[in-house]
């Protein structure tokens, strides 16, 4: 009687049953495979185990478990150190080989490392595959002389240029070994301190939410994916972060759809292979700026809780900060001027902002979480890291009737018109009753604090947004 050989399929950012090379590999490589999760105790050490995350999570590992259900298998969970756990698990199933996802953050890279030796010194392989958590792998493309592109523009020249791998179909069975002890599956009613509108995860919920979107507001992405009112962007970035969804597959099917709110969403998730590869290039990016412009950053305390709070005095500011706290998610144009506003206005260290959306967001991702903050603190990759953006000059932009910012600021729902942005011109009386604080600072001072302490008095090129 011949014995079945097994292998183990170790997800972590990508927890999906559609175009899933590790899951696929493992398949093609052995009888029976090993789905596995370990829920790792170095991510909470490390701090990056918050609550919102943990429930979306929970939402994902739950889908993959039914959906492996429905192909005959099941999905099992440990808790532990990784390399640990997943030694164990080979060996109690006689895996020769684990196939994981290539990742680019310090952690994983070390995660990864420390694995590959457990399993040597087991006599076992580890087998790492790319283009899974990214539509590119990091350093596919590379310019002359350089491990990788420091500017988005021409990066997105040659990763247009570039091919990408086929779309994997789910598969059919999954024959899991007999015997393995798991964890029960993570609910998200299990998880504390969860913000209150945070969006259902899972492979189920990702796939359907990009059919609605693809079908209808993709066709408008391209002009209004900066309107904060309308709310039609894509909302697939907590998917694509824990990998519910394929990057791979969204591009081709996006370019299957065409026009230019297809071009325009293709084009962000190549922003998104942009700063993977710069974070795998640079890991220490990740909490050291990647080009240093000598700040010498202010710490006020109370200016930074109003900051996150939403009680800046700025209602634009204000109301994308309270859309943070009530779903763990921000619009873009909304994360760009919340940035500014603590970097350039407040003058603070990119880092509090940093730390702060990642307690918070349920898409917060290392590479770009970190490497968007440093752009938009003119620390990292932005060709005019100076640029100032002014919440008024936004909110006539992205906001112009008040719509978002009464939205979120149910005190000043009554105030009239345009007044709602700036809501300390109402006379006396009318201001009085509002239950809304006064600036913190007037965008000019701020403004000119910034250009002084990065010693630019004078530059016109910091004041144009």
């Amino acid at each position: 009687m011949t014995t079945a050989t097994a292998s183990v399929a170790l997800f972590t950012a990508d927890l999906r049953l559609h175009d899933n090379p590790v899951l696929r590999a493992a398949l093609d490589s052995a009888d029976e495979v090993v789905p596995l999760f370990v829920l790792d105790t170095g991510v909470q050490s490390a701090g990056y185990d918050v609550p919102n995350r943990r429930a979306f999570l929970a939402d994902c590992l739950s889908d993959l478990d039914a959906g492996l259900r429905e192909r005959g298998g099941r999905l099992i969970v440990r808790r532990g150190d990784v390399a640990g756990e997943v030694c164990a698990v080979a060996s109690e199933c006689g895996a020769q080989q684990v196939h994981l996802a290539g990742d680019v953050s310090g952690y994983a890279q070390r995660r990864e490392e420390r694995l590959r030796r457990a399993l040597a010194a087991d006599g076992r392989r580890l087998c790492v595959h790319d283009a899974v958590v990214t539509a590119l792998p990091p350093g596919a493309v590379t310019p002359s002389g350089r491990d990788h592109f420091a500017v988005f523009t021409p990066y997105f020249r040659r990763w247009t240029g570039a091919g990408l791998r086929g779309v994997l179909h789910a598969p059919r069975t999954v024959r899991v070994p007999e015997g393995l002890a798991s964890l029960p599956v993570p609910a998200r009613t299990e998880v504390s301190g969860v913000s209150p509108a945070v969006a259902a995860g899972g492979e189920s919920e990702g796939r359907a939410r990009f059919d609605a979107w693809r079908a209808g507001p993709m066709k408008t992405y391209a002009d209004q994916h900066d309107d904060l009112a309308a709310d039609t962007t894509s909302r697939l970035s907590p998917h694509l972060h824990f990998g519910t969804l394929s990057a791979v597959e969204l591009v081709h099917k996006a370019r299957r759809t065409g026009g230019d709110g297809a071009d325009a969403f293709v084009r962000q998730l190549a922003w998104r292979d942009f700063h993977h590869q710069v974070l795998a290039a640079r890991p220490r990016a990740a909490h050291e700026d990647y080009r240093p412009r000598g700040d010498r950053w202010r710490h006020d305390e109370d200016e930074i809780a109003a900051w996150q709070q939403g009680r800046t005095g700025y209602p634009l500011v204000d109301a994308a900060m309270r859309q943070l706290l009530h779903e763990g998610w921000m619009h873009n144009r909304g994360r760009l001027l919340t940035a500014s506003f603590l970097t350039k206005t407040l003058y603070v260290d990119w880092r509090v902002g940093a730390r702060h959306f990642l307690d918070l967001l349920v898409d917060g991702d290392v590479a770009n979480n970190q490497l968007n903050w440093q752009w938009v603190a003119g620390t990292g990759n932005d060709t005019r890291p100076n640029r100032v953006l002014n919440p008024l000059t936004q909110a006539r932009r992205f906001d112009p009737d008040g719509t978002y910012v009464r939205r979120w600021l149910p005190e000043l729902a009554d105030v009239p018109g345009a007044s709602v942005h700036q809501p300390w011109k109402l006379p006396d009386r009318e201001r009085a009753r509002l239950d809304y604080p006064q600036p913190l600072v007037g965008l000019s001072a701020g403004a000119d604090r910034f250009l002084r302490a990065r010693g630019l008095e004078g530059r016109s090129d910091a004041r144009a947004d």
